[in-house]
């Protein structure tokens, strides 16, 4: 995308400039010597003063500028300052944050999608994915996954947390649930199926995304809390998570399997629309997938100033 940098809008400033300057100068030609010469030096004066401002704006210090990430790392100190589980911020930082997020472009973090990170796969039967650690604590977190194509993020959940996702470059296929409502009776009996207890819910999200788009946003009990990613091109997100997982805390990221409503019987009391039934999934809990490696990696985008 072309955007207008600093030297072009301050070039407009000394064209409009020049062109009053020149304009002051002819009208003088209109009147005696002594008037035009005063006429001359003041508009000479008042273009000067301007000139060494421009330049003096110009000459500010790279440090002076607050890159993307920064903007976006400021904005997260103040908005998960008192995050814990279940916080959700208010309408008006979600959308701080959103636009922050939405700003930002895969050369502001110091990616491109020729990187090695990003290219395809074919030794491994699940891809690696790569994940850059930017900051963590205890009130939040900003990282980036770099999926190469047919990268894989297994279905799992972000329990108490509201995640704010943006899609960098690339093309992602998303599959969100979050639970079915009023569905806590809705468990089926292991006696009856032969499986371990599964949970009824509900397709939040069934298709592909392509850069450059919104940020995708999650909370705590909606909006897609159980999500899977899967690479269709080599693509990178940036992720925002507050408060972020956290053992301790009972924040445990659980990894699910997902089946068809007709897979198994609902409970009867719980009536579900003929309309609705393709909308619905079995989610069963499972061990963290023994083909899933994610590897650390320097993150190589600005340094951010924690003070």
């Amino acid at each position: 995308m072309g955007r207008a940098t600093v030297a072009d809008i301050k070039g407009n400033g000394f064209s409009e400039l020049d062109k009053e300057t020149k304009a002051n100068t002819e009208d003088t030609n209109k009147v005696p010597d002594t008037n035009k010469n005063r006429n001359t030096t003041t508009s000479d004066s008042r273009g000067k003063k301007s000139r060494r401002r421009q330049r003096k704006m110009m000459a500010l210090p790279a440090s002076a500028v607050v890159h993307p990430v920064q903007r976006l790392f400021n904005a997260c100190k103040d908005v998960f300052a008192s995050a814990r589980t279940g916080f959700v911020p208010s309408p008006h930082e979600i959308e701080q944050l959103s636009a922050l997020l939405d700003e930002i472009r895969p050369a502001d973090v110091g990616l491109t999608p020729q990187m090695p990170v990003f290219s395809p796969q074919v030794t491994r039967r699940a891809p690696t994915i790569t994940y850059l650690h930017i900051h963590a604590c205890k009130r939040f977190s900003i990282g980036i996954f770099c999926l190469p194509p047919s990268g894989v993020l297994p279905l799992h959940n972000h329990p108490g947390m509201t995640v704010f996702s943006k899609l960098l470059f690339g093309t992602m296929h998303i599959k969100s649930y979050d639970w079915f409502v009023p569905t806590t009776s809705a468990v089926v009996n292991p006696s009856q199926t032969q499986h371990p207890e599964v949970r009824l819910a509900k397709v939040k999200v069934d298709s592909d995304l392509t850069a450059p788009c919104k940020t995708s946003i999650l909370y705590p009990a909606d909006g897609g809390n159980m999500h899977c990613f899967t690479a269709v091109t080599a693509c990178a997100v940036l992720d925002v998570l507050g408060p972020p997982y956290s053992d301790s805390e009972g924040r445990h990221c659980t990894y699910y399997s997902d089946y068809p409503f007709t897979r198994f019987p609902a409970d009867e009391q719980v009536p579900i629309p003929e309309e609705e039934k393709d909308k619905l999934a079995w989610l069963q809990e499972r061990d963290k997938p023994e083909d899933l490696v994610v590897d650390g990696a320097l993150y190589t985008g600005p340094e951010i100033m924690e003070s």
